[in-house]
């Protein structure tokens, strides 16, 4: 690969030769497009970024990266970049999954990455279908949806990817919806720069599948209404208008109206992104159109050591204690069994 001084790169340092084969219309292209402009933006050589993927539509997107990547098998990629995390610390190394290829197959592997805080960054487009199968219901497909494999209703409860991570200590979760691309970008750029497991959900339209399960917040003529934008420090506000918020009734959430005299912003929810603790972010995480405001942008971004950096502190132990290793030694030593 050339290398190329790291202020000179632009988006087509990024673009590859191949033919991007998504349908038309896909959400997949605007999702290529952003991370595409983040990445010359981040002072990484180029030769320093890896993009590991599974099995899916979305993880097609190593193919058209002009990067090191690797197409791998149907949910194992944070397993494989890990991995490579360990073994060469200097890469800025990306997981493409989908909501079926990290959630139903991959399920076990994602749960561990988000517990490790590995330093990795995982793009997870959801668009609640198994698209290149063609039309199956996933682990985010909505109760009641028909598709190929419900066709009286999805009778199973969808898993919410940001609360799953959250659950499991994700020191960054974020979401998105691939139109967005202001937000979108916003979030990828945030998510490079965070030391450790950044999750990026992207609301992503299938639109052969799954058309439209997303329109109340990515339609431009609705989304203000349906969605509240995530601002660290900042109360829970959301409306064409700004006109209704989100406040605490005990422990329950409402939506309450900021124009009859009642409620000022003062009695809102206020996003705190940096807390100690995954329970607002999970709060937030929780809420659903459309009994209320679906949030976009940062649930958390908290510091906390990396996986790579205890696995390179317990070598450093070892090593003072038993010297270099030894390979040959090492296999041909005892600890092993014949079977006859």
């Amino acid at each position: 690969m050339e290398t190329i001084q790291v202020n000179d790169l632009t988006r087509k340092d990024f673009e590859t030769s191949q033919d991007v084969r998504w349908c038309p219309g896909c959400g997949d292209y605007s999702v290529l497009k952003q991370v595409q402009l983040v990445l010359p933006k981040l002072g990484i050589p180029k030769e320093n970024f890896a993009f590991i993927s599974g099995i899916g539509c979305s993880s097609r997107l190593p193919y058209y990266m002009e990067t090191y990547g690797m197409h791998g098998i149907h949910g194992r990629a944070p397993a494989i970049a890990t991995g490579l995390k360990l073994s060469r610390p200097e890469l800025s190394v990306w997981v493409v999954t989908g909501d079926g290829d990290a959630l139903a197959i991959g399920g076990n592997h994602f749960i561990h990455t988000m517990r490790r805080n590995v330093d990795m960054n995982i793009i997870l487009l959801n668009n609640r279908i198994y698209g290149l199968t063609k039309g199956q219901s996933s682990p985010t497909t909505q109760l009641g949806r028909t598709t190929k494999t419900s066709p009286v209703g999805s009778i199973d409860r969808p898993v919410e990817p940001i609360s799953l991570a959250l659950s499991m200590g994700a020191t960054f979760a974020a979401r998105a919806v691939d139109i967005d691309q202001q937000n979108l970008r916003t979030v990828l750029e945030r998510a490079a720069a965070h030391k450790g497991t950044s999750l990026v959900e992207i609301y992503q339209n299938c639109h052969i599948f799954n058309d439209g399960t997303f329109e109340a917040v990515s339609n431009k003529k609705l989304r203000d209404e349906n969605r509240v934008m995530l601002e660290h420090g900042k109360p829970l506000v959301f409306g064409k208008d700004r006109d209704k918020g989100v406040r605490l009734n005990g422990l329950e959430p409402e939506v309450v109206s900021l124009t009859d005299g009642k409620y000022t912003e003062d009695d809102l929810l206020v996003h705190d992104e940096q807390s100690d603790q995954t329970v607002l972010g999970y709060f937030l995480s929780r809420m659903q159109y459309p009994d209320f405001p679906v949030p976009m942008g940062v649930f958390r971004d908290v510091k906390e050591s990396c996986y790579g950096e205890s696995v390179r502190s317990n070598e450093e132990i070892v090593r003072g204690k038993r010297g270099p290793g030894d390979w040959d030694k090492l296999i041909r030593g005892g600890g092993s069994w014949v079977v006859e």
